[in-house]
Parts: C-alpha cells; structure tokens; sequence
C-alpha cells in the first residue's frame, strides 16, 4: 500500500482535499485502539514518537526507535493488521531533548537519534531545531534554526533507506503538549512567517546539496490558531486562518501539519483537512480518554467489590505523582489543591507519563482482574460510561472492562477519522 502522505498535496490542488491523523502515544492501550480503528476503517495509519519520548538513549520511555517500532508491529501482529499499512514517523526530532547541553553536544545527539529513526523504517522525519540549547538566546536566528534542520536532514538522508523518508519543517508555539500557561489568546502564524520559514528551508538544504531531500519536504508545521492548556480549550476559527491557507496555493506540493489539535470538535477537524492542514497531530486527548474510562471504572469497583480488594487506582497514582514531580510540577501552577485537580482533570494530561510506573501498572491491572470477575450491571455503565452503555445496549460493545476503555478511547479517533475522509 502506497503511502498515505504521498497524496496529500495533490487532493488539495485537486480540490478534493484528504487528511491523514496521526497517533502520538507510546501507550500500548491507545496503539491497539487506533489499530482497531484502522482496521476497521480499511486504510493506512500513521503513528509518531517525539524525540522525548523515543531517542537513542531510549527517551521516557526507555526505547529506542527501533525498539518502538518492535512495539507497535508486535501489536499489529497479534491485531491481525497489515504492517504494510503503518506508517511510523518521528516527532519533533532535534536538540531538545539535550537543549541543556551546548548546540554542538545536542545536535550530534540529534543526529544519532535521527540516524536510527530513519535506519528503523521511520518514512515520516518532523525536523525541528527551533529550541535554543545552553548559552544561546531564544527565539533563535530563523537562518540557525534551518542550517540545524539541513544537518540532521543530512544525517537521514546518508542512511539510503527505502523508500526515502518524508520531511516535516517548521515548528508550533509553544511546544508539544499543549500550552504551559493559562490561555487567554493565540496567534496564528502569518502568511510572512510561514513563507520566511519556508524559504529559508529551502536555502539550507540547497546549501547542503540537499536537492533531493528537500523534494520530499511534504508539509510544513505552523499554528492555525487553536490549542490546549490546563482548562481550556482554543477553537479553531476558518475565517482567521485565510490569509495563512492562502499560501499553499503558492506552493503546490506542500500542505500544513497542525499540532495540539485534541479536544477540538468533529467539524473543526473536517474544517482543518478542507482548509490544507492535512496532518493532524493528536496524542493527549487519547490518554485523556483512557484516563476517564479508568476513573469511571474505579468508581463501579468501589460499589462492586470488596474494600480489602479495591485497586486505589488513583490514590496510587496521585502518590506516584507526588512523589516523582519532574512530569507535571513545572506545568501545574497555584494552590495545593489547584495543583491537586489539574494532576486529574488537566487537558494537557500530564498523567500520561506515569502509566509505566511499576505501582500504577500494578493497580491498573488489579482493577481489570477485579472487574473482570464480576458482570457489572448496565444501569452503572448508564450513569459512568453513557455512550458505551449505548453501543452495548445496540450489540456492538461487549462489556468487559478493556473494551469500554477501547471503545472511549476511539470515539476520540473517529472523529479524526471521519474528517480526514477515511474510507
């Protein structure tokens, strides 16, 4: 199956535009749901890594690109679904992760990580050398932030893989994972802006000899004017978006990739793809969901089994939390109690880094044993998992616990699914 991504640019000159969504989560719950839903819907599937989560020093996650790759096939594999058929991609890939070191120490880990996403099969590379590293002041010179995205472009392209990988340019403010601070307004990036960036990409690949490589530069990041923080959630609006879409009839062969576009609604997604943002990124809205099926389901457990066996899901993952703040304490700011609910109810989700605790895997799996050996009644599903109740009332959900949480999980993927007109 060809890629996906190939035929992005040319829907839209076509005037019959697609999208694609992409999956960035290392969670294996949430890689089996967008499988699920993959195979269900009959096409391709793209999933992402960033260079936190996935780098050659294995990332918070302690696996290297090719190890995350393993990962994901071994749940294709036991799903039944053709591997031909995912497309695995890298995120955010530069300095950042090592932005504390100087700019030579962290580019040339920068390029061992892209060596290896690009030597694992990843065909999707997002280049992104915007952050300063020690000693350097942001924002950093446009002309740096490019001469940096060349080299690591370099680096891939000497691995000769095939097919050649697909280059992402450009960055979002601010950075993945939604916004650090209250939101009040964002700005979108400007037709000048995103044609700047566009331009002095162009410059440094050439400078480079890097001809070739830039012909597979497919989309470019840029903000469209949505996004997420802790409580609130930034809509995109068409009509202030105009003048920025109206440069992709300038430049044929690209399309827009949007970041931080979780929690968005099913028309906005439908508007984004129609508008020329073909890719798009979601990744805590997913753990979001999970994370409310799971709350839903400690609450059944409390009413249903015995208190000597409850799981304490939660109470175990708040003392987790606590006790390994590096995750959440420099994102969720005001009171203890502030801080308390945001580290439960955030948008930005920053629980998600805590699934693979070894306490918190351990109380999650105590609560699937523990609902799993008892029939929960549908009139509790009616009041804690309402759709759900719905899809088992119709005979499409089984009520085991694991499939509600997959079930929640992709109500949130469909509609990216629907959007970008997956058939």
């Amino acid at each position: 199956m060809s890629n996906p991504l190939l035929s992005l640019s040319s829907a839209r000159v076509a005037g019959e535009p697609i999208g694609v969504y992409s999956i960035c989560s290392a969670h294996p719950w949430v890689i089996e749901a967008a499988i699920s839903q993959a195979i269900d819907d009959g096409g391709s599937l793209v999933i992402e890594a960033t260079s936190n989560q996935v780098n050659h020093a294995g990332g918070y996650t302690g696996m290297t690109p090719a190890e995350f790759k393993a990962f994901v096939f071994k749940i294709a594999d036991r799903l039944g679904f053709d591997k031909e058929r995912l497309v695995l991609g890298g995120d955010h890939l530069g300095p950042n992760p090592w932005r504390h070191l100087n700019a030579a120490e962290a580019m040339d880990h920068a390029k061992e990580t892209v060596r290896q996403y690009v030597a694992a099969g990843f065909s999707k590379i997002h280049l992104d050398t915007s952050m300063a590293c020690a000693g350097e002041v942001e924002p950093l010179d446009e002309a740096v932030i490019a001469a940096r995205a060349a080299e690591l472009c370099a680096v891939a392209e000497q691995g000769n893989a095939n097919p050649a990988p697909l280059y992402i340019i450009g960055t979002e403010v601010p950075p993945p994972g939604g916004a650090q601070h209250e939101l009040q307004a964002i700005e979108l990036t400007s037709p000048e802006a995103a044609r700047r960036a566009i331009e002095v990409h162009r410059q440094a690949f050439l400078d480079k000899g890097l001809e070739q490589a830039w012909s597979r530069v497919i989309a470019l990041v840029v903000q469209p004017g949505l996004e997420f923080g802790d409580t609130r959630v930034i809509d995109y609006v068409p009509e202030k978006s105009r003048d920025l879409c109206r440069l992709l009839q300038e430049e044929p062969k690209l399309v827009f990739e949007a970041h931080s576009t979780d929690y968005q609604s099913q028309q906005t997604y439908t508007e984004l793809v129609r508008d020329g943002f073909a890719i798009l990124k979601v990744g805590p809205a997913l753990t979001f969901a999970m994370r409310e099926a799971l709350a839903a389901l400690e609450d059944i457990e409390r009413q249903l089994v015995p208190a000597e066996r409850h799981s304490q899901l939660f109470a175990t993952i708040e003392s987790v939390m606590l006790h390994s703040p590096k995750n959440w304490q420099s994102h969720y700011h005001g009171s203890e109690h502030t801080k308390q609910l945001l580290r439960m109810y955030s948008y930005s989700d920053r629980m998600r880094y805590y699934w693979h605790e070894p306490p918190v895997s351990d109380a999650v799996a105590r609560l699937m044993t523990n609902l799993q050996a008892i029939e929960i009644p549908e009139v509790m599903l009616s009041r804690y998992l309402p759709e759900q109740y719905e899809a088992i009332r119709s005979g499409t959900l089984s009520p085991d616990p694991q499939s509600l949480i997959q079930h929640k999980i992709r109500q949130v993927i469909r509609r990216y699914a629907h959007a970008c007109n997956v058939q």
